[in-house]
């Protein structure tokens, strides 16, 4: 790889460049593990000692940290985002050219445009249509009526199930289902009856999807993902969950059915929603939250016990059985307190 010269990344990222602008970086790496041709970056402050041990060709850096850099610099109001920026310019998505791999299945009434890219072994369905510059990776399935928008990218074994609609550039990662029958059923007596799930999954723009996340098709409405929401692995939503634009929201989360999320937030690592509830714009919940009711005004959240000493959480745990029979106890002498009082 020849790499990029630095002061094209400067101009490229917006970054201000301090040093030799020919230099040309060829990789990234941490600031302790750099060397020459690399490039790495500081944005926590924690990490400022290693700053002048660094053996990089450049460092993405603050100007407060400009002063200590011993090598070349991209000075940036935001260090981590122009890393992010100079990575992508470093190792772009591999080019593909439009086709259709042999060992693919593609019903003939399938749209797909002549610029998109059907890998080897993907099933696409009836009455499909795949955008412009699209990419269909290997052991991916499409089945009927899905909707796939330009530039979006299923990058391996990728599941979308019927009707499941796709904005423009959306990433989704392997091992992901859209669209799957939601957990619907009916009692009948003593068992279970399916209830048909009727609705589709929508997917807005420039969203990322993570491994293996699960998302249901809506009962009657539809499941909705809005503009640039980002999904980490590993995270489930129930049918016609409702996720608004700009949130993010860490691994291993699990949603129940027809809760709303708002624009802007965040949840932690593990957090459980309860279902039909309502969440505000700007709403951040930190990790292993359980979130059981409502949150419609912006804030931090937590919930769930951090992690102690085995002795102290079985002390924890009987003094919360005997909660119910101490706060009764409270009741009976505060009405023996307010009697004594009254009669005095």
């Amino acid at each position: 790889m020849d790499g990029i010269t630095l002061s094209d990344l400067a101009k490229q990222t917006g970054a201000t460049l301090h040093g030799d602008g020919t230099v040309r970086i060829t990789a990234v790496a941490s600031l302790i593990e750099a060397s020459e041709g690399e490039i790495t970056f500081l944005a926590n402050k924690i990490h400022r000692a290693a700053l002048a041990e660094t053996s990089a060709t450049a460092v993405i850096i603050s100007a407060d940290d400009l002063a200590t850099c011993p090598t070349n610099a991209l000075v940036s109001d935001n260090p981590h985002l122009t890393y992010a920026k100079v990575a992508d310019l470093l190792f772009p998505f591999p080019a593909y050219k439009g086709g259709i791999h042999p060992t693919a299945t593609v019903d003939k009434s399938a749209d797909i445009a002549p610029t998109a890219w059907i890998g080897p072994g993907a099933i696409v369905g009836a009455e499909v249509e795949i955008g412009p510059d699209a990419y269909i990776g290997p052991g991916t399935v499409i089945e009927p009526n899905c909707f796939i928008g330009k530039a979006c990218r299923l990058i391996a074994r990728v599941t979308l199930c019927r009707g499941t609609r796709l904005g423009q550039r959306v990433q989704i990662n392997p091992g992901a289902v859209l669209g799957s029958d939601g957990f619907g059923f009916a009692k009948d007596g003593s068992q279970w009856v399916k209830v048909p799930q009727l609705g589709i999954v929508e997917v807005g723009d420039d969203v990322e999807i993570g491994a293996n996340v699960a998302i249901d098709r809506g009962a009657i409405g539809n499941t909705v993902i809005g503009d640039r929401v980002k999904l980490d692995n590993l995270i489930h939503m129930a049918h016609n969950v409702e996720i608004g634009d700009d949130t993010a929201i860490a691994g291993c989360v699990g949603f129940a059915g027809s809760t709303k999320v708002g624009k802007g937030c965040t949840m932690g690592g593990m957090c459980s929603i309860n279902g039909h509830l309502e969440i505000g714009d700007n709403v951040h919940f930190t990790g292993r939250s359980m979130v059981l009711r409502s949150y419609k005004e912006a804030g931090v959240y937590s919930g769930g016990l951090p992690a102690m000493p085995n002795a102290d959480w079985l002390k924890a745990v009987a003094h919360l059985k005997r909660i119910e029979t101490l706060s009764r106890r409270v009741g009976e002498l505060e009405k023996r307190l307010k009697d004594d009082s009254e009669q005095k």
